[in-house]
């Protein structure tokens, strides 16, 4: 059944009003009708399944049918810091980690960054990225669209740090702690119900200077490998991740 993402103003007591959009690809791409079904999430408190009344003028109004479970959530909460990789590869790494369950993103610069940055294009991306954050949380049915930060410097990454209860960087010299290493006494010591924050930091296609990897230690983050293999940049944050919701049970794992 198709999702979609409306403000808490339009959520209602016992309707919802879907616009923009949403409603141009209800009435347009879904052909929806009256009677038709859809659920739709305010991406905080409230979801619902809900009914189509109508459908004119840019707008559909749909009334509140049941009331629905915000449960698609991990309670490792999965953030993933990216250096700003080549081309459109940041839309696939914010593609393919909100439909495995990150809750936020942080594109950063570091030494070997290769991108230049352009803070006059930052707005229209930032808008893209969003956009392609609430597709892919429609897609896999998330309650909450992923946040995309403002990209940070080295620096302004580093002292983000304290706010979270695990960092991760990955790094591809690292020849003694695997990820795995690193999660499983973290999440051995939450309690069932207990919730965390972890950050997973990726660096760029050339990697982190070893002048970086020592300002990470220094930090209080960890630094662990993902295996024999070498991943790119945009593969290896969809990895750890992945490996992050395993460890915690939330793909069957533990």
């Amino acid at each position: 059944m198709q999702r979609y993402f409306v403000s808490e103003e339009q959520f209602q007591e016992r309707s919802v009003v879907i616009t923009g959009d949403d409603a141009r690809h209800i009435s347009k791409v879904m052909r929806g009708k009256p009677g038709d079904k859809l659920i739709v999430s305010d991406g905080r408190t409230r979801e619902a399944l809900v009914e189509i009344e109508g459908i004119e003028a840019g707008e559909v109004t749909t009334n509140i049918v049941e009331p629905l479970e915000m449960d698609h959530e991990a309670r490792i909460r999965v953030t993933v810091a990216q250096s700003l990789p080549k081309g459109d590869k940041m839309e696939t790494v914010i593609q393919r980690c909100t439909e495995i369950g990150a809750v936020a993103f942080v594109p950063f610069l570091s030494e070997r960054t290769i991108v230049q940055y352009d803070a006059k294009k930052e707005s229209k991306r930032l808008e893209r990225w969003g956009k392609i954050a609430k597709e892919a949380a429609e897609q896999s049915h998330r309650n909450r669209i992923p946040s995309i930060e403002q990209p940070l410097s080295w620096k302004g990454l580093l002292s983000s740090f304290e706010g979270y209860d695990l960092v991760c960087y990955c790094y591809e010299k690292e020849n003694g702690k695997q990820l795995r290493d690193a999660l499983k006494p973290f999440v051995e010591k939450l309690a069932p119900d207990e919730t965390a924050n972890v950050l997973i930091v990726v660096g760029p296609e050339g990697g982190f200077s070893e002048k970086e990897t020592l300002e990470a230690d220094q930090a209080g983050a960890v630094s662990v490998g993902l295996g024999k293999r070498i991943l790119r940049a945009e593969t290896a944050g969809m990895a750890a991740l992945t490996c992050v919701l395993y460890e915690s049970g939330e793909m069957g794992g533990m």
